[in-house]
């Protein structure tokens, strides 16, 4: 850097005045007079003639906008031509890197972003969590209260939009519990994950433990368990009917309850049944309690139904429970599908926990947001599932500087989310199945179905 100072002001270094010697000890003797004379006149010199330097410098833009460090090309690289071309800029020699590749394996460690997360946000607060819980449920008992009180088609369709909403916060606290993220009680963690996803229909156990191979296999065709794309020979082996509603909304939006019956084209299993294939026999007694507590909240709305009415219980709880599994679809869908890049998934030794879960996708839902506890905070979640959801903003913006390119900005969200409506439909009409060959694939378009999801 010096030399290069030196050399804009027209000036060449100096030898070393003082050189070390190669043996002995270092000479303390003071410069001499004259020697300390043409060292000052140099300086004064060097003052004038940079002057000039610094005038002409006031004219150019030095401005340089870094977002993360240097990329420093790799040996293979550079023999192989990959480390991007040069140009000049301002009498600078700048390296113009290639467009950038998501299916690359990233530069980092999964223990470089786990570093960049604070300590504080690892720790879970019992009670924090819980009051969560006592707000949601309140919520929750206070909107079937006042809707039933009103009993007003003018109060109806406001009260089945945000009690969905809020059934599905529930299944959210839920799904901390099935990750351990509640609290590091695990009895306390099953007790409240048992009442929050029975209350709403879900096996508590049977979905944990498939939740936690999506997350174990993310972003791996065959392997993930959550929204994984079909294989070619699986999609084309679909009759036209499923195929069509596959991708046709608000079909895929009600999926859910059929997945947890019989999971997904191509996979066998239920959440309900102890000796599915999603399970290991040691799990046998924890799938036969959820799926007892699941007979006992479905027997409890039977009697309800007797209690206050067909009707009614579809007003106060069938919508309900319908705009929920369209919640729980539409944000689990928009987590791994539909950004204006395509991204890849994996197979064989191609895929890995860092680099499947650099696949997620983070989404803003405006006012929902909190109201869903910020599970639209995706990336962090999937690669820390066990990180509270209180802390995932924090831990979000503290991993960005490691993430780089591999994180992508979520669009800012008006107070509702509709424009993932739009994205919602655009990932319908393209991505529909994915080659049966290759380590990293990416979704491919069947031209029948490419107009198909216009239909809403």
């Amino acid at each position: 850097m010096a030399t290069w100072v030196l050399s804009e002001c027209g000036l060449r270094p100096l030898p070393p005045m003082f050189p070390r010697p190669r043996t002995g000890s270092i000479s303390t003797t003071k410069p001499s007079t004259s020697l300390t004379s043409d060292l000052k006149n140099f300086q004064q010199q060097t003052r004038l003639q940079c002057c000039s330097f610094k005038e002409r410098t006031r004219r150019r833009s030095w401005e340089l906008k870094v977002s993360a460090p240097l990329r420093v090309g790799t040996i293979e690289e550079e023999e192989e031509g990959g480390g991007g071309e040069e140009r000049i800029s301002n009498g600078v020699v700048v390296e113009e890197v290639g467009e950038f590749d998501p299916g690359a394996a990233p530069p980092f460690k999964l223990s470089d972003i786990r570093a960049a997360i604070p300590k504080h946000c690892w720790v879970k607060d019992p009670w924090r969590s819980m009051s969560y819980v006592v707000r949601d449920v309140v919520v929750v008992l206070g909107l079937a209260a006042a809707a039933a009180h009103l009993n007003n088609w003018i109060v109806w369709p406001l009260y089945w939009a945000a009690q969905g909403t809020m059934f599905w916060a529930l299944f959210v606290l839920g799904h901390d519990c099935g990750h351990g993220s509640f609290s590091n009680n695990p009895k306390l963690n099953s007790v409240v994950g048992h009442l929050l996803h029975s209350s709403i229909l879900v096996p508590y156990h049977g979905w944990r433990i498939s939740h936690r191979t999506h997350h174990q296999n993310h972003g791996h065709v065959e392997n993930d368990e959550s929204w994984h794309p079909l294989p070619e020979r699986i999609f084309k082996s679909l009759d036209n009917v499923t195929r069509t509603l596959r991708f046709t909304v608000p079909f895929p939006m009600l999926a859910y309850p059929i997945y947890l019956w019989s999971r997904s084209p191509g996979k066998t299993g239920s959440h309900f049944h102890p000796d599915s294939d999603l399970f290991v026999p040691n799990e046998r007694r924890d799938v036969i309690t959820s799926t007892i507590c699941w007979t006992a909240m479905a027997a409890l709305l039977v009697g309800l139904g007797f209690v206050m009415g067909p009707i009614q219980l579809l007003k106060l709880y069938g919508i309900p429970y319908v705009l929920f599994v369209m919640w729980l679809d539409f944000v689990t869908y928009l987590h791994h599908h539909g950004h204006e890049d395509k991204l890849p998934w994996y197979r064989g030794e191609e895929w890995s926990y860092l680099r499947g879960g650099l696949t997620t996708i983070d989404r803003d839902y405006g006012w929902i947001n909190n109201i869903h506890h910020d599970i639209g905070t995706h990336v962090i979640h999937h690669l820390f599932p066990q990180i509270p959801h209180y802390h995932l903003i924090e831990a979000t913006e503290a991993a960005k500087p490691v993430l780089g390119k591999y994180y992508r900005e979520p669009k800012k969200s008006q107070p509702l989310p509709f424009h993932l409506i739009g994205d919602l439909i655009r990932s319908l009409k393209k991505d529909h199945y994915v080659s049966d060959s290759g380590d990293i694939v990416y979704y491919q378009t069947d031209p029948n179905l490419s107009g198909s999801s216009t239909s809403n």
